[in-house]
């Protein structure tokens, strides 16, 4: 009895590599004059017979199929990732901008889950934790080298339960262990606020679905409120910490600011343009004077919208270097309800420059002080495997972006809302003068 139930599994498992060696060759035979792109699939189809078939322990077929493509993805750059049903269900929630969890951005650094932003109001931020801070371990598992979407699982949950995790902070000796208690993370992507001067100051926490009405609502809102105290006289955009989003979303909020031009371009394999998009005139905002306020970790969407109004010259852009997260990232669904995200062109600014792995470089610098022991700023150069700019990018008729110089030092009225954020008040100043200028 054994031996039958042997035999066939072995017949069944040498009919599947047969059939796919079957499969290589008459690919093959199509192109004799060139080596066939599937060949490497008998190497894949032997292997996974010879783990079905000899593997000391039984084996499920799926998982061993899902750890394959979960390598091929890993083996490309930081971005690219298998997603299985439940990973790709939180890649959904996330869009949608309401998650449970602990309210941390991560990625991977060296092979350590390393925070890149925490949402306010969160338990991560109420528990104290900053960007820049590692990982070392989730409910008692190690977390180095731990695949990202695996970590983000581990850290999710329902809301009311727990995760304990410890974390490693540059600077400190010690160990820092925090037990978070998860909870619905509502991401609201606008902050809004009509200052007394005319300044409308918008801050843009995520590019995720509906960002750009709350946006068309916020601005609307305030043009009522300063209509009898002399308009709107300037408009102060913050895209510090965001770490971007959907790309049709960044793509709209520029589209409020510009009337005609390049707002975005991608470039594929090769160089090859994969798309453009390009603004309308229709349901421009007038021509106030804006400034945008970015950091380091003003990432992927947040980086199209300061490049577009930058190298259309609608807006100064104040602050230090971005993150640089210039890479186009699709989601290919696949049977069973996984998924594939996959790298699949650059972002080019208007003028050309690629964002990737070199991010958007201020008009005006403005470092913003750091305490002792606060970590060292992360950014896509320093991820494991990232891709680096393609060179030799043709610039526009705009030319090179404008050569950073120190932003001007801070007046005494500032508002209250900078009053501990000397970044925002250089770009407050910056603002006043623009619009003094007029």
């Amino acid at each position: 009895m054994f031996r039958q139930k042997s035999s066939r599994k072995t017949l069944r498992l040498v009919m599947i590599g047969m059939l796919a060696v079957a499969f290589v060759a008459a690919m093959a035979s199509e192109a004799p004059a060139r080596r066939s792109p599937f060949e490497p699939l008998s190497i894949f189809a032997r292997a996974l017979a010879y783990i079905e078939l000899a593997y000391v322990e039984p084996v499920d077929q799926k998982s061993l199929v899902y750890g394959a493509i979960r390598g091929l993805a890993d083996s490309l750059d930081p971005h690219s990732v298998f997603l299985d049903p439940k990973e790709y269900e939180i890649l959904k929630s996330d869009a949608e901008g309401r998650f449970a969890g602990v309210g941390v951005e991560v990625s991977t650094r060296d092979g350590w889950l390393t925070i890149l932003t925490v949402f306010e109001g969160g338990p991560a931020a109420k528990a104290g934790l900053q960007p820049g801070d590692r990982f070392l371990s989730i409910e008692g598992e190690d977390a180095r080298d731990v695949a990202l979407y695996e970590a983000v699982r581990r850290i999710r949950g329902e809301p009311g339960t727990t995760v304990k995790v410890t974390i490693r902070r540059e600077g400190q000796e010690e160990a820092i262990e925090r037990t978070l208690t998860r909870a619905f993370i509502d991401i609201d992507p606008i902050e809004m606020q009509a200052l007394h001067d005319g300044v409308v100051y918008v801050r843009i926490k995520a590019f995720q679905d509906g960002t750009t009405r709350l946006l068309s609502d916020a601005l609307d809102e305030a043009v009522v409120k300063l209509r009898k105290k002399g308009g709107v006289k300037g408009l102060l955009l913050d895209l510090r910490d965001n770490g971007g989003g959907l790309l049709h979303e960044a793509v709209w909020v520029s589209d409020e600011f510009l009337a005609t031009g390049v707002i975005v371009s991608t470039r594929g394999r090769g160089g090859e343009m994969i798309s453009e998009y390009s603004a309308r005139r229709a349901g421009t905002r007038p021509k106030w004077p804006i400034v945008v306020l970015i950091n380091e970790n003003t990432a992927s969407a947040s980086e199209i919208v300061a490049g577009a109004l930058r190298d259309q010259r609608r807006a100064v852009l104040v602050g230090v270097r971005s993150f640089g997260k210039g890479s186009v990232q699709n989601v290919f669904e696949l049977p069973g309800g996984s998924a594939l995200k996959l790298t699949v062109s650059r972002y080019y600014t208007p003028s050309g420059h690629s964002i990737q792995a070199e991010g958007v470089r201020p008009d005006l610098v403005a470092e913003q002080p750091r305490e002792d022991g606060d970590p060292e700023p992360i950014r896509e150069e320093e991820l494991e495997g990232h891709l680096a700019a393609r060179p030799g990018s043709t610039r526009g008729k705009k030319g090179k972006p404008s050569v950073s110089k120190p932003a001007p030092e801070p007046s005494a009225q500032a508002p209250e809302i900078f009053a501990d954020d000397p970044q925002g008040q250089r770009g407050y100043a910056v603002l006043r003068q623009r619009i003094g200028s007029r």
